[in-house]
């Protein structure tokens, strides 16, 4: 009757007579219960983290794990669950039953039933909750590295917030003597009162944003360390990361396992269109009133014949989702690699700039030694000095945000046989 339906005209034997065409029939309907684990499943847990174990980047991933409530992981289970019970709906079915006749009495039965031939739904059935745990699994796997992914995030803002801090305050400290000296020239006259003033404002200015960076510390440490079990107030640096391997990302998985579900749901739809043969009835009076039967989930209609082609094109449709994804994912990794390429080619340009603008204060503060340069001068070639180091700490930071966003496409910013 074909692989996957459920056939079974089996005779009472010992264990050494279980041979032949019966070990066939059993080995084509009883679901195998030690094949192989799904191959994205294996996928998902051959999956190693990019994060270099002891490094700020692991601590940091380890914490907000430890503290993650594995939502996914419960539906994980729920799933694998339902999918041990589907993996035994080749049985027969049981179920009592209770009636009251026309005289008064109560009759009670058991009513059996076994389906002989139902177009292989039954092995459908069993695909789709296969399909749903692995559906499931790789829920998990992106709650995790999404769970990962956001307390890094966290830890890369507070980073920054730091580096900046320290930016501006010798900013605050260069700048103030800056106000020094131009207050004693007002003092004595050779300047004028103007020129404090906008020393002055400039000053607040810093002052404003040496604020906003401590905020920005405050507030990503203080929701870091919400999410983690442990703090991590004492981390510090950007080491921890290597190179992001290049396996299938997990949209791509996502799109497969969704169409093994559409597979096994448009097999089932079609078996509800077909006559299946089943075995039953009740086993009141030794048996009497068992027998076989014929029947179909769907009565027959004049479009039963458009359904059926509705359910092969779904298969079709199904596929095409799979290639749409993986064309989708594909150009995204690839702009992630060209982003990040990009911004650590700007990183070291700034870097450059950088020291060129030093060597332009550098050259200026002598000559501002020697008499040639104003106050006003050399303050507005360290503004430029001071927008270069902005824009290098910010290409900096930008880099490393972007290393995190192709692991998290690519789902190694956790273990998966950890998770």
């Amino acid at each position: 009757m074909g692989q996957g339906t459920v056939s079974r005209f089996l005779q009472p034997h010992s264990s050494t007579d279980v041979v032949g065409a019966n070990e066939t029939q059993v080995a084509q309907s009883k679901p195998a219960v030690t094949q192989e684990a799904s191959p994205i499943i294996a996928d998902l847990a051959a999956r190693q983290s990019v994060l270099t174990a002891g490094s700020p980047y692991a601590q940091v991933a380890a914490g907000v794990l430890a503290a993650d409530a594995r939502v996914a992981e419960a539906e994980l289970q729920v799933a694998q669950l339902r999918a041990e019970a589907a993996s035994k709906n080749w049985w027969p079915t049981i179920s009592p039953r209770v009636s009251l006749t026309s005289l008064g009495d109560l009759v009670a039965d058991l009513v059996i039933n076994q389906v002989l031939f139902d177009n292989g739904r039954k092995q459908a059935e069993r695909d789709l909750a296969k399909a749903d745990v692995e559906m499931a699994a790789v829920a998990l796997s992106e709650s995790s590295n999404d769970r990962v992914y956001d307390g890094l995030v966290l830890y890369l803002e507070a980073e920054e917030g730091r580096s900046a801090n320290d930016l501006y305050g010798q900013a605050l400290k260069d700048m103030g003597h800056f106000e020094w000296v131009m207050n004693e020239r007002v003092k004595g006259g050779v300047s004028d009162f103007s020129d404090l003033n906008v020393l002055q404002q400039k000053l607040a200015d810093l002052r404003s944003r040496d604020a906003a960076a401590r905020e920005k510390t405050m507030r990503a440490m203080a929701e870091l360390n919400a999410m983690s079990a442990v703090s991590l107030s004492d981390q510090r640096g950007l080491r921890g990361m290597g190179s992001t391997p290049s396996d299938t990302s997990l949209s791509v998985l996502r799109a497969m396992v969704d169409r093994d579900r559409q597979l096994a749901q448009a097999k089932i739809a079609r078996a509800a269109h077909l006559p299946g043969l089943s075995a039953g009835g009740s086993l009141r009076n030794g048996g009497e009133g068992l027998g076989l039967s014929v029947s179909t989930e769907h009565m027959l209609g004049i479009g039963t014949g458009a359904s059926l082609a509705a359910i092969e094109a779904t298969k079709l449709t199904a596929e095409r989702r799979v290639t749409e994804a993986r064309d989708i994912s594909a150009r995204a990794i690839e702009a992630d690699q060209r982003d990040l390429a990009a911004l650590k080619r700007q990183a070291a340009e700034a870097e450059g700039l950088t020291a060129q603008a030093k060597a332009n204060l550098d050259l200026f503060q002598r000559q501002y030694d020697a008499g040639t340069r104003q106050v006003m001068d050399v303050v507005s070639v360290y503004e430029t000095f001071l927008r270069s180091l902005e824009k290098q700490l910010d290409l900096k930071y930008r880099a490393a945000r972007a290393e995190l966003d192709a692991a998290k496409r690519l789902g190694v910013l956790a273990d998966g046989a950890k998770i």
